[in-house]
């Protein structure tokens, strides 16, 4: 059995065991950006409808760095939207307070239409 990782004694590199060959165990890679809900959404519709932009952002090496751009901009559009929409229609947290269900449901109906326009504008456009 190989051992997963050696390091040479001479240079000071270290090695991974990837298959049957050791490769230098990249420390100095680029830590990659953690990919929330929005960008999984368009990491999967990127793949099932847009395999070529999808295989030429994953071989260029940009797939993470745009998938984490597409994340953050959904979730601050989604935020925004949901903001807007509560003030325009006038819930409150007076209304929490005195009627939480109706707050609830009010509140999830207007994250639906939100996640809606998200899906629309970035997600799947």
């Amino acid at each position: 059995m190989m051992e997963k990782y050696i390091t040479d004694e001479r240079t000071g590199l270290k090695y991974e065991l990837v298959g049957d060959y050791y490769l230098i165990a990249g420390d100095d890679e680029p830590e990659q950006e953690p990919i929330g809900i929005w960008g999984q959404r368009h990491l999967r519709y990127l793949r099932e409808c847009h395999r070529v932009r999808y295989a030429n952002l994953l071989t260029s090496g940009e797939l993470n760095a745009y998938l984490a751009d597409i994340d953050l901009q959904a979730e601050k559009l989604f935020l925004r939207l949901v903001k807007q929409m509560a003030d325009a229609e006038g819930i409150t947290e007076t209304l929490k307070a005195s009627d939480q269900m109706e707050w609830v449901r009010q509140m999830n109906s207007i994250r639906n239409r939100a996640m809606e326009i998200v899906n629309a504008e970035l997600i799947f456009a």
